[in-house]
């Protein structure tokens, strides 16, 4: 299994995401995430109830110290478009997710929207002031550009402080026409170029497109209006083709070439992935063991006409 490292804090590749963990009854998923060998839960204040679900969790299991725990703060609420992104969200939002978790710190934590109105520098002295406090052990963006990531980092270099050490936005195989969500952020050519350059680790929302790869979609079918404004592309479906292909020679499905994809970047990244059943966990898990080679990647990903 290849591991991500962000500052110091080793990842597992695969991320469980709890977005939907207060409706899936019960913690299955955690227990058998954990059991294949996930360390890396991703949270949010914003998601309800999934941290006091965790937070029990633990409890229970007693295996805090043997976790990950990615969350996020200052996303607008629930019905309210409004942003709040100020460091009196972020310090709110951290005190209640430490409570609802039962831990004194949570390590990656990240800005779950941005508001380019408000100024980098006060974001990150609050955010580092948590981390002088040992609440978090290290800050990322999710959903944010690499314009503003870099200007917060180039703060923080300038002043002795902690930057940006993880990013958060969408990546995956088929590329986002437009935000999934208002206020998301998809990886776009230039964003990719960045991460090459720098090599931050990108920790992928969404990193199987919601779905694309699976078969339920297709041209013709246009009942998802989601799915068609974000993805539906000639170039995507040239990229599904592909993915077919490729899936049919390796044995496996072309949701989980996709994956495999994100995972097989050139630079550090891992996947925040939402199965549903067991069956999805152990699919998800088994990309792990897949090889493709990087001219087949290319091929994949457009960058090539044909196969070696």
């Amino acid at each position: 299994m290849n591991h991500v490292a962000v500052a110091g804090i080793t990842l597992s590749p695969l991320i469980i995401g709890t977005g939907d963990l207060s409706r899936m009854n019960g913690t299955w998923v955690l227990d058998e995430f954990v059991d294949a060998g996930g360390t890396t839960i991703d949270m949010a204040y914003q998601y309800t109830n999934s941290e006091e679900i965790i937070g029990r969790w633990m409890k229970e299991k007693g295996n805090r110290n043997e976790l990950v725990l990615l969350s996020k703060c200052a996303h607008p609420l629930k019905g309210d478009p409004t942003p709040r992104v100020t460091p009196e969200a972020i310090t709110h939002d951290l005190l209640i997710s430490l409570e609802r978790l039962g831990t004194e710190y949570i390590d990656l934590y990240a800005l779950h929207r941005d508001n380019e109105a408000v100024p980098v520098e006060p974001l990150i002295d609050t955010l580092n002031e948590h981390l002088a406090a040992g609440r978090i052990r290290a800050l990322g963006a999710s959903n944010w550009s690499w314009q503003r990531i870099q200007e917060a980092n180039d703060y923080a270099a300038a002043n002795g402080l902690q930057g940006f050490s993880f990013n958060s936005p969408n990546l995956s195989l088929a590329v986002a026409l437009e935000a999934r969500w208002p206020g998301c952020v998809s990886a776009d050519a230039a964003t990719v170029q960045w991460h090459e350059a720098n090599r931050m680790p990108l920790l992928s929302w969404s990193a199987q497109a919601g779905g694309f790869f699976s078969g339920a979609f297709s041209p013709d079918d246009r009942s998802n209006e989601e799915m068609v404004r974000v993805y539906y592309s000639e170039p995507n479906w040239e990229r599904y083709r592909r993915a077919v292909q490729l899936a049919e020679e390796k044995g496996v499905s072309p949701t989980q070439i996709a994956l495999y994809f994100v995972l097989h970047r050139p630079f550090p990244t891992a996947a925040i992935i939402g199965p549903r059943t067991s069956d999805e966990l152990a699919q998800s898990f088994a990309v792990l063991d897949i090889e493709i080679s990087k001219q087949d990647l290319q091929w994949l990903n457009l960058e090539k006409e044909e196969r070696a």
